[in-house]
């Protein structure tokens, strides 16, 4: 019975560290200047591309890039950079002119200086 118990117990503690190892998963709204389709799947490919990522998904309508990321290994700024080197602005990191220009004429959204 002593064994039993002693069991019981070695295995509520190991399952309570095991638990208390999670990685930080957060959630994050991002507005990402864009227009389409070929807009979308670039900018999600560009936030998939930081290590960290775990969901990505950039909506049309809104133009709201909604993450969920791992906040131990990256961050909402490392995706935002990773976004604007692919030609589209946040509202924190600008894309340079050169990265806006190789966007395709359909991609080209109206810049706010």
């Amino acid at each position: 019975m002593k064994n039993i118990v002693l069991l019981l117990m070695l295995m509520i503690g190991f399952t309570g560290m095991a638990q208390g190892n999670k990685n930080k998963n957060a959630k994050y709204n991002v507005e990402v200047n864009g227009n389409c389709e070929m807009c979308k799947k670039r900018i999600e490919k560009a936030a998939f591309s930081v290590a960290g990522v775990k969901s990505a998904v950039w909506n049309t309508e809104d133009t709201t890039l909604r993450l969920i990321l791992n906040e131990e290994k990256c961050s909402v700024g490392d995706v935002e950079k990773a976004v604007a080197k692919v030609g589209h602005d946040t509202k924190n990191v600008k894309a340079s002119e050169a990265d806006y220009n190789k966007l395709h004429t359909c991609c080209q959204y109206e810049r706010i200086k």
